[in-house]
């Protein structure tokens, strides 16, 4: 396989990058200075020999503790449990929440072998131990059969903790038509509906 190949099959193992989108990057990155390259493959690895798992709540971070878990003014009493990593960005945009994280790394699927081991369940539960302080759990998954059940599965892991266990309201986005909702999230909007005051 000729370099320009490898690089096009490199590129488009990426998420979301078709074979198309791979071609135009490859070109994109060929034309530019030989700095660029050099720079851009830097960065790269970089990031993956200098990122690591935070160990209070797995997001990635250069620190043994990232600078969410390290930050003084966060509520102590709420964390949200997320899938991924690149979950908590979103939720940080928002700019209302201000408690803290745990990021699973996955979700439940039987189907694919993936049990509680597989992902940060365990870390979980010690956490809420080492944090008396913790009156709230949010979930913040996906709507989906894998995110429901990981959901269900915690949920009944926690609540006999006397923890309050609650989840992110799904439904129609602003601006959205009810014609061209789909089914489910149509369902979860009928289902998650808020008394009007």
């Amino acid at each position: 396989m000729n370099p320009l190949s490898r690089l096009i099959f490199q590129l488009g193992k990426l998420p979301g990058v078709g074979e198309k989108s791979a071609t135009r990057l490859a070109y994109f990155i060929l034309n530019q200075d030989p700095q660029f390259s050099r720079e851009f493959a830097q960065a790269i690895l970089d990031a993956r020999e200098q990122t690591r798992l935070c160990r209070q709540c797995f997001h990635f971070s250069t620190e043994d503790v990232c600078e969410i878990c390290t930050d003084t003014k966060r509520d102590l009493g709420t964390i949200c449990v997320v899938e991924r990593p690149s979950d908590i960005a979103p939720l940080e945009r928002v700019g209302s929440y201000r408690g803290f994280y745990h990021v699973l790394h996955g979700l439940l699927s039987p189907m694919d072998g993936i049990g509680p081991e597989q992902i940060k369940v365990k870390g979980l539960l010690e956490t809420l131990k080492t944090r008396e302080s913790v009156q709230e759990v949010i979930f913040a998954l996906n709507p989906s059969v894998e995110g429901d059940a990981t959901q269900l599965y915690l949920s009944r892991l926690l609540k006999p903790l006397g923890i309050r266990v609650t989840q992110v309201a799904y439904g129609i986005p602003l601006g959205g038509s009810i014609e061209f909702t789909d089914r489910q999230t149509l369902g979860k909007a009928l289902e998650n509906r808020n008394e009007l005051r």
